[in-house]
């Protein structure tokens, strides 16, 4: 997709360039209702004057881009994000790229953001997280020519390139020792249920639990943020077949779901054993410390950074660290468990 100039301002206004010069700088020599006009022109398809001298030195911006549709709150109490950030930074610090963040309230925001970084030629490429099924973004992408790396799959990245970890493997790994300790009943409180992660970890859930003939096994949905986790947690604490094991799709609701079960006088993990996801320090500065799924995010950030870059180069995608790629598409570590004081056998009634 070609980039809007001040030449294709002028032809659908029918005005010379220097007209919209004026108009977009707020100069004297047109009137106010072709000045308007221009305008609305300039911001339908686009264009920006700030990218003007860039545009035509052809100068990269040096930087990439990230924007992130959570509320801002989340960010700042959720462990995940904060890592990759890290990651993401060394790299571009290595090599004087600058990354540019931006917190949007939806996917519509999101992909304006896109649209207006590629007009104003500010980034020279992207990150994307919460990877959705049939996401609009990744044709956004795509018609843009934005370089991009989805981090998040596998699959539904289009022509994307992406990174991901296998989530289904992992959890195998938690349902198989929750199993292998005697837990016949084991819940699950997920992520946001329209994000692709959270739906590939749902299957692997349903599938893994019946296949073990665990059938008072259940998931519900929470938003990552320890109020609505400790509040699903109540909710499965309160029913008439408690599970006697949860697992958590972050060290936050695990957290969240720990205060809780002590707050009900449950005892963690002789009456309920707790396993969470992403494991941060947080999960180790607990009582009982928390038995996580867990892998070196930072080193992920770096990883979908490195290979952003490429794309930016012209690159071949490669495999990655730790991983095996093919068609830009690259599998990177898979998170494993690390048992710790909050899982136990189940206590005898």
């Amino acid at each position: 997709m070609k980039r809007p100039t001040i030449a294709d301002v002028a032809r659908r206004a029918g005005v010379s360039k220097g007209a919209v010069s004026y108009a977009l700088n707020g100069q004297p020599g047109v009137s106010e209702a072709t000045r308007q006009r221009i305008l609305a022109i300039a911001a339908e398809i686009g264009f920006s004057p700030s990218s003007a001298a860039r545009a035509l030195s052809g100068a990269t911006a040096n930087a990439i881009g990230l924007a992130l549709s959570r509320p801002a709150r989340t960010l700042g109490i959720e462990p995940f994000f904060m890592e990759l950030i890290s990651g993401v930074e060394a790299e571009l610090s290595a090599r004087s790229y600058a990354l540019t963040l931006q917190v949007v309230a939806d996917p519509d925001a999101e992909i304006a953001v896109y649209r207006r970084w590629w007009a104003e030629r500010r980034v020279d490429g992207v990150l994307v997280c919460d990877l959705r099924t049939d996401d609009r973004r990744v044709g956004t992408l795509e018609e843009l020519q934005l370089p991009a790396v989805v981090i998040g799959g596998p699959g539904h990245t289009g022509a994307l390139a992406s990174i991901w970890s296998d989530d289904a493997a992992a959890l195998a790994e938690a349902v198989q020792y929750l199993v292998a300790l005697g837990h016949r009943r084991i819940a699950r409180v997920g992520g946001l249920p329209a994000l692709l992660h959270t739906q590939i970890r749902d299957r692997a859930f349903t599938e893994l639990c019946g296949g073990l003939g665990l059938d008072d096994s259940v998931t519900v949905w929470s938003d990552y943020t320890g109020e609505e986790g400790g509040r699903a947690t109540r909710r499965l604490l309160s029913s008439p077949h408690r599970p006697t094991a949860v697992i958590y799709d972050n060290d936050v609701m695990a957290i969240a779901g720990l205060s809780v079960a002590q707050e009900m006088g449950l005892r963690v993990p002789d009456d309920l054993s707790i396993v969470a996801w992403d494991d941060s320090p947080l999960c180790r500065l607990v009582h009982p410390p928390l038995t996580a799924l867990g892998r070196d995010i930072p080193a992920y950030g770096a990883h979908a950074a490195r290979q952003l870059l490429a794309a930016i180069a012209g690159e071949p995608s490669g495999g990655g660290q730790g991983g095996s790629g093919q068609g830009g598409s690259v599998r990177d570590e898979t998170a494993r468990l690390t048992p710790r004081g909050s899982t136990a056998p189940p206590r005898a009634h």
